[in-house]
């Protein structure tokens, strides 16, 4: 039987924040929480990395994103 982590990490109406979302580890924590439901705000010290990936989590995912550059 196959693990449907789908239904286990339900995230829909959930809104998480990640730091560092901009590229790397964190980049990949936004595409699995948005994958999983949830409306992301991604933080990072270059804004450009966090709107692209802004923009591909409203796009490949259809969730809500947020944009931040924070020093």
């Amino acid at each position: 039987m196959a693990l449907n982590t789908r239904d286990e990490f339900d995230l829909t109406g959930k809104i998480c924040l990640v730091t560092g979302g901009g590229r790397g580890m964190g980049r990949e924590m936004v595409r699995a929480l948005a994958r999983h439901g949830a409306d992301v705000i991604i933080v990072s010290r270059k804004l450009e990395n966090c709107e692209e990936a802004a923009e591909e989590i409203r796009q490949q995912y259809g969730r809500k994103a947020w944009a931040y550059g924070c020093h």
